[in-house]
């Protein structure tokens, strides 16, 4: 019975293609589909009229398994497609819609040329029905999977940009780290911070964790394999920013930070400076240029 509503499909699909494509897209548009402007109505007509021949050959071959190699080029259309509507911001109804408004034009144009056997006619249009499913759900995955790796890329481009390394003068270097400290955040700042180091022959690093909200035991533990990192690279270690509630919260959990810790990066820059040798200190009146002004370097 399988094999007969098979050949029903491939036989009606060679007849009715054009009236399928065309209420097919019809469709889509009701749906929808063209209502965001990412997608233009001739990029959409061409995915239609290619999937239709795609699964007219791939049905031809008498089977609905769409993990055979007779669905290869459907799932490689597909793939594409769930892809680049990930890409491009579709919402996955926006993107299962595609193969699964193709059931209603399918069972409109069967039933009117379905021919005398009713019966072959219900069971291709039964047996199309649970395919478009299975291809339904293979797109969604697609769209999915997709997403996922975009996610994952934006965090890591993120955590990136949100762990620069500042020189603040020469052998000394500012980590500014904001918001929460994970194993793989600790990963990068890492990186970034033994790279910096051997670029500009640091000898100090300051830590700031001003925009830090809470540390933790596991926090402490991340910054103290940053620390340590940095002093097998040569480079002493200062963490500054240790506001009062998070000094309160350290203390309570008995997390001990075995490094020289400043409230204030301004304090912490200062003692950096002592360790080579330098001061700040404000200019006297008597040693200020004659016509120096407050505008003028």
């Amino acid at each position: 019975m399988a094999q007969a509503g098979t050949q029903v499909t491939t036989q009606l699909l060679n007849a009715h293609e054009a009236e399928v494509l065309q209420q097919w897209l019809q469709q889509l548009k009701e749906d929808g589909a063209l209502q965001s402007g990412r997608i233009r109505e001739g990029e959409l007509q061409t995915q239609c009229s290619q999937f239709l021949r795609l699964l007219r050959d791939a049905l031809s071959g008498g089977t609905h398994d769409i993990d055979s190699s007779a669905f290869a080029a459907v799932r490689d259309l597909l793939a594409d497609i769930s892809a680049s509507r990930a890409t491009q911001g579709f919402s996955p109804r926006e993107t299962t819609l595609f193969i699964f408004s193709l059931k209603q034009p399918l069972f409109d144009v069967f039933t009117r040329h379905g021919g005398a056997d009713a019966q072959a006619t219900l069971q291709a249009n039964w047996s199309l029905g649970l395919l478009l499913d299975k291809l339904g759900l293979y797109t969604m995955e697609g769209y999915q999977k997709t997403r996922e790796e975009l996610i994952v890329r934006q965090q890591q481009e993120i955590a990136e940009l949100s762990t620069p390394v500042i020189k603040l003068w020469d052998g000394i270097l500012a980590l500014p780290l904001i918001g929460t400290l994970d194993s793989q955040r600790t990963q990068v700042v890492m990186e970034n911070l033994l790279e910096s180091i051997v670029q500009q022959s640091a000898g100090i690093a300051i830590i700031d964790i001003t925009g830090v909200p809470t540390v933790d035991t596991l926090t402490a533990q991340h910054l103290l394999k940053t620390v340590a990192a940095a002093r097998l690279m040569g480079a002493d270690c200062i963490i500054s920013g240790i506001r009062p509630q998070i000094a309160q919260t350290m203390v309570h959990l008995g997390v001990e930070l075995d490094v020289v810790s400043k409230a204030t990066l301004a304090d912490a820059f200062a003692l950096a400076l002592s360790r080579q040798g330098r001061t700040v200190a404000k200019r006297r009146a008597a040693d200020v240029p004659a016509g120096f002004n407050a505008h003028q370097g």
